[in-house]
């Protein structure tokens, strides 16, 4: 008999977790569901939860504990509510854990299943920019196995030669550029909320395609690479490549250049990782170059993305300010879309909140949650003062 694999999905209710669901929903006899986790979506959960039969579901939102404790009544599921239920779901006892809670939210559940040695399929990038550092010595200590579920970093941890770093040149990460790619400055100061989280290739949560607008998303997930793989930042591109079908490439010091392909479509990036080390079918669209016929690429614009350059400061300075970036980004973009300021004010309030910060050594994860609160109290003072 083949053990099925145990699997808890932190953040089972946003668009990684309902995926991840998708692909065990297809493959009932490979996988087994320790625990679920959400936030504010009640009703998601509650039937995540009868489908997939967790051991204990848990809801960051406290406020939501009763509603979700009635919806599962008449189950034998535990029910949970707040940070320490959140942290419990991490602690259970699963092989693979999806970490895909948005934003620093998602740090210390995280780093909890890290510390139990667990397989980790990482999609929440601001963990790593936020403590790299401490979430890479962590993994190093427990024995835990760190599987990037970003579809860049995914692709590169696909074609990359481990055993044989220096033969390393260079690594590339794709962005699709968004759906202002082609937008003035000017234009793009007028778009709305609505405007930015039409990505044209990807389906996501609206932070994330708000990020993929600005091309903060590639900022963060350059200081991602850095931690994740043995490269240097210089050693780190971006390359603009609007169709989203090379997902990222690693060039080596023969001139070679491998790359990872497929259709944009995240269960492909999270069907790798939650089978590693084997493969498992996907329903993803088979990839057909000959209909694609032509792949463009092209440098992106410093001028019109200045979230690139601020994400590269962050992380040549260190210390404190990638979590400082992170911070003041999240709630730039919270305030965009709340139509409380505009789209280009977005990288504006977080480069006036990285400017007037006193960067911090960081050795704990409170020196992280410090950083983060300040940071965002910084950026809310930034965002009053903008705001319509």
């Amino acid at each position: 008999m083949v053990l099925k694999k145990s699997v808890s999905i932190l953040g089972s209710t946003g668009s990684i977790g309902t995926n991840t669901i998708d692909l065990i929903h297809r493959n009932p006899n490979k996988f087994r569901t320790v625990a679920l986790t959400g936030n504010s979506n009640i009703q998601l959960l509650a039937e995540q939860a009868r489908e997939l039969n967790p051991e204990f579901v848990a809801v960051a939102n406290e406020a939501n504990y009763q509603s979700l404790k009635d919806a599962l009544a008449d189950t034998d599921i535990e029910v949970g509510a707040g940070e320490n239920a959140i942290i419990e779901a991490a602690l259970r006892d699963a092989e693979w854990v999806m970490a895909s809670i948005v934003g620093s939210a998602g740090l210390a559940p995280t780093l909890k299943a890290i510390e139990r040695g667990a397989t980790i399929g990482l999609a929440n990038k601001e963990s790593l920019v936020c403590a790299g550092e401490l979430m890479m010595q962590a993994v190093a200590t427990h024995k835990a196995t760190l599987l990037p579920v970003d579809s860049e970093h995914n692709a590169i941890f696909q074609v990359l030669d481990r055993q044989n770093a220096k033969a390393v040149d260079k690594i590339i990460l794709t962005a699709s550029g968004g759906p202002f790619r082609t937008f003035s400055i000017e234009d793009m100061c007028k778009v709305s909320p609505k405007e930015a989280v039409a990505h044209p290739n990807w389906s996501m949560g609206a932070k994330i395609s708000v990020d993929s607008a600005s091309m903060m998303n590639k900022g963060l997930e350059l200081i991602e690479a850095y931690h994740l793989f043995p490269v240097d930042e210089s050693q780190i591109d971006i390359l603009v490549h609007p169709q989203s079908v090379v997902h990222s490439m690693v060039s080596y010091i023969d001139g070679s250049v491998l790359a990872q392909m497929g259709t944009p479509d995240m269960r492909t990036p999270i069907a790798y990782a939650l089978a590693w080390p084997e493969r498992m079918i996907a329903p993803s669209a088979k990839l057909d170059l000959s209909e694609i016929a032509q792949l463009n690429f092209e440098e992106p614009d410093p001028v019109r993305f200045p979230a690139l350059r601020l994400a590269r400061e962050a992380l040549k300075f260190g210390k404190s300010a990638p979590a400082v970036l992170n911070a003041a980004n999240e709630e730039s973009v919270g305030a965009f879309l709340k139509e409380k300021i505009g789209f280009c004010d977005i990288t504006a309030i977080v480069e006036e909140v990285l400017s007037r910060f006193d960067h911090q050594e960081i050795t704990h994860i409170d020196d992280i949650l410090a950083t983060d609160k300040k940071a965002r109290i910084c950026a809310l003072q930034a965002i009053e003062k903008r705001s319509r």
